[in-house]
């Protein structure tokens, strides 16, 4: 039983990382924190040895009614109090006595929020490794395509040349600083949640930070200063690493989209059976994996506002705020997932036209190269000058549909200065790359 859609699940999902947030899954995160409890405090000599196998064994997801939990949780308000009661029964029917201390000292939100991080735990490390992989095929592409050059557009006009490695390397340093945003996450904000009924553990007595450490330590995660329950800056901080890289992953569908425009047609997602075809005309290739990556990247900020605007909690325990976190963090995860996934498919076999890459270079009767000549004769004349002249070249060229190498050819002001083996060079491909394949290699040597 899950309540993720099935049907849309293959395009804005991710299979390894939905099944972590699965209602069994969820259910078997809050059962692990309760069996973590039990063994916690049986080391701290807070309950009785004897009470824990009774605990241990009643702690399997398979041992409880999902559609049951799921009523009670409508009327209980939060699904740890149903599970509470239903663990207590499980365990009662094999030993009376070993129920008695089941979830001891512990409140729903220490069960939910810790569950929660563990599940959220599991997601990051799918993530992390799906990441790497795109990160390792975007640093070939960079390296391997560092001399194809293409027009850089500005505007979403041609501007100047770049190079295709230069664009990848662009697309791998965003990516490059999610991965140390992700590895952050968990030393300060996947942490242990337990504080009891109002944070204080008071029901512990004097053994409340004896059993926080234990059950930090059985469940291998930091023990933060005090409880958080209304202190969401942690969940805020976790929802906004995530929507960054999707952010990043948008940014990266959004310029292979536009290069798969049939006007433009200098890069291709990689085709398929079935793949990126049109229920109207046949002829049409769509960019599937990169819309997908895009809608991502158009929702999931929206999902991240809730987070936000769920961060001022009152007192103790929070009344409607905490529970739109429920839903939003794992739906947050699961579209910057499935974007992931998308991307990698479409980076791994991105299908490159560099010759029509080159054509392009020279399409608008060589105007990409305008602004190294102007900086070539700014040299001489001054760039107030320079640019002026090479201003007036450029709309003679457009007007008489001449390329701007003649045009400047014919000028006398600009033949005073350059000749026509300068201006020839100007006008090469390889001329003005500037600081590309440096700018490739300072990325790559941070892999």
């Amino acid at each position: 039983m899950s309540h993720f859609p099935t049907l849309l699940g293959g395009l804005f999902g991710d299979p390894a990382v939905d099944a972590v947030f699965r209602d069994e899954a969820r259910l078997q995160a809050m059962l692990d924190v309760e069996r973590a409890l039990a063994r916690a405090q049986v080391q701290c000599g807070v309950i009785p040895a004897a009470a824990l196998a009774p605990i241990e064994a009643a702690c399997s997801a398979d041992l409880y009614s999902l559609p049951a939990l799921s009523a009670a949780t409508a009327l209980a308000g939060n699904p740890a109090i149903p599970l509470v009661k239903a663990l207590t029964a499980q365990v009662k029917a094999n030993d009376a006595d070993a129920a008695r201390w089941v979830h001891w000292g512990a409140t729903s939100q220490d069960i939910i929020d810790t569950g929660a991080v563990l599940q959220l735990r599991a997601a990051v490390s799918q993530v992390q490794a799906r990441l790497r992989v795109l990160c390792m095929a975007l640093a070939r592409l960079a390296e391997a395509e560092r001399g194809t050059g293409l027009p850089g557009r500005t505007l979403l006009q041609q501007a100047v040349p770049v190079t295709f490695g230069l664009k990848a390397a662009g697309w791998l340093d965003a990516l490059q600083r999610s991965q140390r945003r992700l590895d952050a996450l968990a030393a300060d904000t996947l942490v242990l949640q337990f504080g009891g009924a109002a944070g204080t553990l008071a029901s512990l007595q004097t053994r409340g930070l004896d059993v926080a450490e234990a059950l930090a330590a059985e469940l291998q995660l930091p023990l933060p200063a005090l409880p958080w329950h209304t202190a969401r800056d942690r969940i805020a901080e976790f929802g906004s690493v995530f929507a960054l890289l999707t952010g990043s992953l948008g940014k990266i569908a959004t310029d292979i989209v536009l290069l798969m425009q049939s006007e433009v047609a200098e890069a291709f997602e990689p085709a398929g059976e079935g793949k990126g075809g049109s229920s109207a005309m046949p002829h049409k290739r769509n960019p599937v994996g990169c819309v997908a990556a895009i809608a991502a990247a158009t929702r999931v900020p929206g999902l991240l506002s809730t987070l936000f605007t769920a961060m001022p909690q009152p007192h103790e325990r929070a009344a409607g705020q905490w529970h739109a976190e429920w839903d939003t963090v794992p739906e947050i995860l699961r579209l910057c997932a499935g974007s992931l996934a998308q991307v990698d498919v479409v980076v791994q076999g991105l299908q490159l036209d560099r010759e029509r890459m080159r054509q392009h270079l020279d399409s608008h009767g060589g105007l990409l190269y305008a602004e190294a000549v102007a900086v070539t004769l700014g040299e001489r004349i001054g760039k107030p000058a320079a640019h002026a002249l090479v201003e007036q070249a450029a709309r003679q060229a457009l007007a008489q549909s001449q390329h701007l190498r003649v045009v400047l050819g014919q000028m006398p002001e600009v033949t005073a200065q350059l000749s026509a083996a300068q201006l020839d060079a100007l006008f090469a491909a390889d001329s003005w790359r500037g600081m590309a394949d440096t700018w490739i290699d300072r990325v790559l040597a941070r892999g």
